[in-house]
């Protein structure tokens, strides 16, 4: 059965993004130390076309983070540009990744501004949902073709999927670093019933990977 999933790391402050994001900084002030346990790894090289590369702890937590997914969904801030608003059509803004996405599967976007579909190298299409989360979800599973659909965030997206009792896992990937702002991950989850149950930790370098089933009211 496909699930609907969602890896992320977060600082032990609880940012999945720091403050002052920027084209040079994507992920704002800081925000770049949040996968200095993921670069290293081999498989993370594998994915990005590079050589060589580390086996520790964390390599199955990696590669299962990147295994069985038919489909994914992101906000516009993940997409970017800074600032967001509505898109440019003199200079089409495709992403922070480059002409060829480490994606390589259908990608929905959360947005207020329309705008058709990207097509990239590599496998990556990028739609733009203005239907809101569960339009855009539903969009992902039947692209999905049974796989599973990952939130990759940001954190204000995770957290309305979370909110709304829509994804089935949540895997945070703790660094022992503090950001002291930027984008959070729980806050604004108001009074839903939404409750994890841990169902593994693993100690790796640099970073503690805490796995939880989401259950919430309804499910």
């Amino acid at each position: 059965m496909s699930k609907v999933r969602c890896h992320i790391s977060i600082s032990l402050d609880g940012y999945v993004a720091g403050p002052r994001q920027s084209e040079e900084e994507p992920l704002g002030v800081g925000g770049e130390g949040l996968h200095d346990w993921a670069i290293p790894l081999a498989a993370w090289r594998e994915l990005h076309d590079l050589e060589g590369g580390a086996v520790s702890a964390s390599t199955s937590v990696f590669e299962e983070s990147t295994d069985n997914i038919g489909a994914a969904v992101m906000g516009r801030g993940m997409f970017g540009p800074v600032g967001r608003g509505p898109w440019a059509e003199d200079e089409p803004w495709n992403g922070w990744w480059g002409d060829n996405p480490p994606y390589h599967y259908p990608v929905f976007v959360v947005t207020h501004h329309p705008r058709a579909a990207v097509e990239m190298e590599g496998g990556t299409t990028f739609h733009f949902v203005t239907g809101g989360i569960e339009s855009a979800l539903a969009q992902a599973k039947e692209a999905a073709g049974g796989k599973d659909v990952m939130v990759w965030g940001g954190g204000q997206i995770v957290g309305q999927y979370l909110a709304a009792g829509l994804l089935d896992v949540l895997e945070l990937h703790v660094v022992p670093i503090l950001l002291g702002g930027g984008s959070r991950l729980l806050d604004d989850l108001g009074d839903t019933d939404v409750r994890l149950e841990q169902v593994r930790a693993v100690e790796g370098d640099g970073v503690a990977h805490l796995k939880y089933l989401v259950r919430s009211s309804g499910r």
